[in-house]
């Protein structure tokens, strides 16, 4: 039994998109789809069911960090056979050749979370995203002349640190950006053996303090959510 999302069998597709914000899986559901239906607002975190070129996919909100996001995806695996969850969420830079606007796939997730230390005692263990996935979009973005950057992301905890300057040893090794859910995204779908991947748009930069409006933001969240659609 689904103690958080109340759709009935059958209702939710096997490739969900994976937005933080509830209020931007309505938009997504309302922009991208056909005949979107709502199968669940339970605690406001609203999900959607409707058609792309003819393809079922549904549109699940999940809230911020990795514990919520956790609840829906494990829901969605277990409850509803969920086959590809794709993440569209915003992030911020730790490059100052990664800009406002521009989109990153995350191949892998570091992570700040004690998330897996239960489960890999004196060990690391790497989420990663899914091979499959993550080409579709490289082919499909490359074939529409949609530029993307990809490499490894940080799914911290801690969305305001105490030392603003945190940042740069992430950076030093090569992190390209940060957000909150990934790396629990990406360990679920591989205890489930399901397919997931996360495609991040930058909303501000740590390096350069640029922000994106909100006008910018919806803009270029259309570029993404078109790039996770292309994996149906």
């Amino acid at each position: 039994m689904s103690l958080h999302i109340e759709a009935k069998q059958g209702e939710i597709a096997e490739t969900v998109l994976l937005p933080g914000d509830p209020m931007r899986a309505k938009w997504i559901a309302e922009t991208f789809l056909d005949h979107p239906k709502r199968y669940n607002d339970v605690r406001g975190m609203l999900g959607f069911t409707g058609t792309f070129n003819g393809k079922p996919v549904s549109v699940q909100g999940t809230g911020m960090g990795i514990p919520s996001a956790l609840i829906y995806c494990h829901e969605l695996i277990t409850e509803y056979g969920v086959k590809n969850l794709i993440r569209v969420g915003s992030a911020g830079s730790y490059q100052k050749n990664i800009n406002v606007r521009d989109i990153v796939i995350a191949m892998a997730a570091s992570s700040n979370s004690g998330i897996n230390n239960s489960r890999f005692i004196n060990a690391d263990y790497a989420p990663t995203a899914n091979f499959e996935l993550f080409m579709k979009v490289i082919e499909h973005a490359k074939a529409n002349d949609i530029p993307v950057k990809a490499g490894n992301v940080l799914s911290s905890d801690v969305f305001y640190q105490d030392d603003y300057d945190y940042y740069k040893q992430w950076a030093d090794f090569g992190v390209l950006c940060v957000e909150m859910e990934t790396a629990g995204l990406y360990t679920i779908a591989a205890k489930h053996k399901v397919k997931a991947l996360s495609i991040l748009t930058i909303s501000d930069s740590l390096v350069t303090k640029e922000h994106a409006s909100a006008d910018e933001r919806e803009s270029t969240f259309t570029t993404m959510v078109e790039l996770a659609l292309s994996t149906l």
